[in-house]
């Protein structure tokens, strides 16, 4: 079965799903479907202007003013939208790739590919058009939901969640095309046991149910600390230097923390910011952590290997978007939000989801954050409380059945 996946690098979380469908296709418990798949850039790669300035466009917004985003997602919810084949920009070159993959499902994972290029892709091959579909990795309904993840016309719609497809039943999905399929997400999310959340303090080592993670040469002080990921988006946003400098300066002003005790350990939690491909960034974190030599932190350049690195680590900072929520969630790693700047219309149907399930905080500025890593770090009961929360929220399904559901589809048209 050949599967064509479109997809666009607006935020992170559309390529990471479309990279997990690649990666679970190709994955030993997917060998018996035989599945070969093809990626495709759509918005960035399809030879159109508009929809290549509209991509930057997205991207731009998210990492100067995120609360922009409510002008940019109305508009788009609001003016006509070239929903059919016959006003899509790079049709024809569309088409031709289309036609060149001869692929039997056309699965998108992005809200604007939902119509006209499932559309061309049933017309470049007429004689036998592909399945087409959506894969939606939206954790709620209502505001915030775009309304062009539903195609009533497309052969399936897939939801993570049971509110996700329950709401693109709402707008219009027949309800024998939609089902729940759970978080798409990469293999090691699945094959990893989920943290334990047990500091195992002789041996200064993070006890992952039986698997071990070495902190910083084993030294007990070290397996005393709260480790606390700094999340980024794929483009490279974040706050590191001014959560950092807040960071500081709630060290500086307590008192218990200045002593140097296990207790002032709490509050000067081992930080780990992950930088993505942003070298200025994680050069900049460098230089903080050399300037500040008395806080445990780290940088780390992009990595392929989240679930290992969210392993070692007892909550996470980061903007309530899908994708690194999805794997927050799936990890049963509580989750600090990531507000400054704003909430975009598709980060607060995250939020939606996650009060439902686990006490959630959305941090507007820097200062906040150390208080509530504080006040976790020292009340192991009330961490204890979220993790099984966040636990709660985590779907049924893997993402091998999507696939599994996906061949019988194909093997029964």
């Amino acid at each position: 079965m050949k599967l064509l996946l479109l997809t666009s690098s607006t935020g992170g979380g559309h390529d990471m799903r479309a990279r997990s469908f690649e990666r679970w296709a190709a994955s030993p418990a997917a060998a018996h479907l035989g599945i070969v798949t093809a990626r495709h850039q759509a918005l960035e790669d399809g030879g159109s202007r508009l929809y290549a300035f509209g991509a930057w466009l997205y991207n731009f917004i998210q990492r100067v003013r995120p609360a922009l985003h409510h002008i940019y997602f109305n508009v788009l919810e609001i003016v006509p939208f070239c929903g059919r084949a016959g006003a899509m920009p790079g049709r024809a070159a569309f088409e031709e790739l289309v036609r060149r993959e001869v692929p039997d499902i056309v699965l998108s994972t992005h809200d604007h590919l939902n119509h006209a290029f499932l559309e061309a892709a049933r017309l470049a091959l007429p004689a036998r058009p592909p399945l087409v579909g959506t894969y939606c990795g939206e954790l709620a309904g209502g505001y915030g939901f775009s309304k062009h993840w539903v195609n009533p016309r497309a052969d399936f719609f897939i939801g993570a969640v049971d509110a996700c497809v329950a709401e693109a039943r709402r707008l219009g999905m027949p309800a024998e095309k939609s089902w729940t399929g759970g978080f798409m997400l990469d293999p090691d999310f699945y094959q990893w046991p989920v943290a334990s959340g047990q500091w195992s303090v002789d041996g200064g080592q993070w006890s992952v149910d039986g698997g071990q993670w070495p902190v910083d040469g084993g030294q007990k002080a070290e397996a005393r600390r709260f480790t606390l990921l700094l999340g980024t988006g794929a483009n490279g946003a974040n706050n590191h230097i001014a959560l950092l400098d807040a960071f500081a300066r709630f060290h500086a002003a307590d008192a218990t923390a200045s002593t140097g005790s296990a207790a002032g350990a709490i509050h000067s939690p081992r930080l780990i910011a992950l930088c993505g491909r942003n070298d200025a960034a994680r050069r900049a974190v460098e230089a903080w952590a050399a300037a500040h030599p008395q806080f445990a932190v780290e940088a780390l350049a992009y990595r392929d290997d989240m679930r290992a690195v969210m392993s070692r680590c007892d909550a996470i900072f980061a903007r309530p978007g899908t994708g690194t929520t999805s794997e927050a969630i799936q990890c049963g790693l509580p989750v600090l939000f990531n507000g400054i700047g704003g909430v975009m219309p598709q980060e607060i149907i995250t939020l939606r989801h996650c009060r439902r399930h686990f006490e959630t905080h959305v941090v507007r500025r820097p200062r906040d954050l150390p208080p509530l890593v504080a006040a976790w770090a020292g009340d192991p009961a009330r961490l204890a409380q979220v993790r099984a929360g966040v636990a709660s929220a985590r779907p049924a399904g893997t993402p091998l059945q999507i696939l599994e559901r996906l061949a019988a589809l194909a093997a029964a048209r």
